[in-house]
């Protein structure tokens, strides 16, 4: 991983922002300029500052002002005229340059503005190698992000996902990462000849756990280093092994195992591989999902004739169910922030992804169609992504984003289908 470093050029108190409490928000109209001054590379300057304004767009709380209708080429240097920019409407103003140090490195620096109140909110540079500019891009919007909605952004993350190519009676499905807005495409595993199921990313370290299962064969909880591509199994268990998932420290993994018809919950230590039961009942007790903090665990059961969510401490005890809508309930995660679960209800034909409280309370359907399945959160829990299943004899799965309001719903570029998204923590 190539390190960037950062510092403050001169902050000061914003008076423009965002309230991201509505529910329905209108983007915030923001001028970003090329990142192209004076001395400067105007090609890599470009790219960074297309990819800046991508990202924010795509958060449905901005609204990049087309670069045509601007009339003010003030240099990075100085200070804007800021009456150019209100006659655009712009209420923000991004400005920016991207130099090459001697040593080959790229220097990016950006000033944050706000025009109607006529100064600088922030401002910061980086550096980094030209290989490592896309990233440096991310950062630089989860700065602005940061800055004008006083919520962290999530723009320098990654996406692991099942990469599905092929007819549907022959898929191959490969395990595959990529940046947040579909670029870097990257593939982990390469076999055509085993199943790929259930990604998830490890809070802590750089790693990943999923499901594999080579055809004719039992399937297994493997644990992959990403930057390494070195593998382990965690472990050899009797029968079907389903949706693992990661404790908030990273040292345990809790998964459902099927055994004589019947799959319970079950809690794994990494370092001593000691297994512990959570659930035992005659029904199908899966898709595990830890609270931030670790202490309770939701996840969804037959055991009352139709899959519904439950939750329990973390040690097994006090379970308890919290969905009582029409339908059922599966696939439940629980927000980083602590305060929803997310999850597929299906009733009446139709797959929709919703949230609601730990408690039950406060259901919210956020989108719905043929069939959606798989939420996963943002690590600042205000986007989901999930995949759609396409209808028709050539369709197949496409990855979808889809924020907290249910306004702003995208769909994610990626090489061919793609299914079971899990987002990464801000990377480091």
């Amino acid at each position: 991983m190539v390190l960037l470093t950062g510092t403050s050029i001169r902050p000061a108190q914003a008076l423009v922002e965002i309230d991201i409490t509505q529910a329905n928000i209108q983007p915030l109209p923001i001028a970003i300029t090329d990142f192209a001054g004076p001395g400067g590379d105007p090609e890599m300057g470009r790219q960074i500052s297309d990819v800046v304004s991508a990202d924010l767009q795509r958060s449905g709380l901005f609204k990049p002002i087309d670069r045509a209708a601007f009339i003010d080429n003030t240099g990075f240097d100085a200070v804007p005229n800021f009456g150019s920019w209100r006659v655009i409407n712009a209420q923000a103003l991004v400005t920016g340059r991207v130099t090459r140090e001697s040593d080959g490195r790229l220097k990016a620096e950006f000033r944050l503005w706000d025009v109607f109140g006529g100064e600088q909110i922030t401002g910061q540079q980086y550096f980094t190698t030209p290989e490592n500019w896309r990233r440096l891009a991310h950062i630089i919007a989860d700065a602005i992000y940061e800055r004008l909605t006083g919520e962290r952004g999530y723009f320098d993350t990654r996406i692991v996902f099942v990469d599905e190519t092929g007819p549907k009676d022959a898929r191959v499905r490969r395990l595959a990462i990529m940046d947040q807005d579909g670029a870097n495409v990257r593939y982990l595993t390469n076999s055509p000849n085993e199943i790929i199921r259930n990604p998830r990313f490890s809070p802590s370290r750089q790693e990943i756990t999923y499901v594999s299962q080579p055809y004719g064969e039992t399937a297994r909880v493997y644990l992959l280093n990403i930057e390494t591509g070195q593998r382990e199994v965690v472990g050899d268990f009797p029968g079907m092994t389903f949706a693992p998932r990661f404790s908030p420290d990273g040292q345990r993994v809790v998964l459902s195992l099927e055994q004589g018809g019947n799959a319970n919950i079950y809690m794994m230590d990494l370092r001593s591989r000691r297994t512990t039961r959570l659930t035992n009942t005659p029904s199908i007790d899966t898709s595990p999902s830890f609270s931030p903090d670790g202490r309770q665990i939701v996840f969804e059961s037959d055991r009352g004739g139709a899959q519904q969510i439950y939750v329990m401490n973390a040690d097994g005890t006090g379970q308890q169910r919290i969905s009582f809508g029409q339908g059922s309930y599966g696939t439940p995660v629980w927000s980083p922030r602590g305060d929803l679960i997310a999850f597929t209800k299906r009733a009446g034909g139709r797959f929709s992804i919703g949230v609601m409280r730990p408690d039950g309370s406060g259901e919210r359907i956020l989108t719905e169609g043929y069939h959606n399945e798989g939420p996963t959160w943002a690590p600042n829990g205000r986007v989901l992504m999930f995949f759609r299943e396409i209808p028709g004899a050539g369709g197949g799965p496409q990855l979808w984003t889809v924020d907290l309001t249910g306004y702003n719903e995208q769909r994610v570029p990626t090489p061919a289908f793609g299914s079971d998204p899990a987002w990464s923590p801000l990377l480091n």
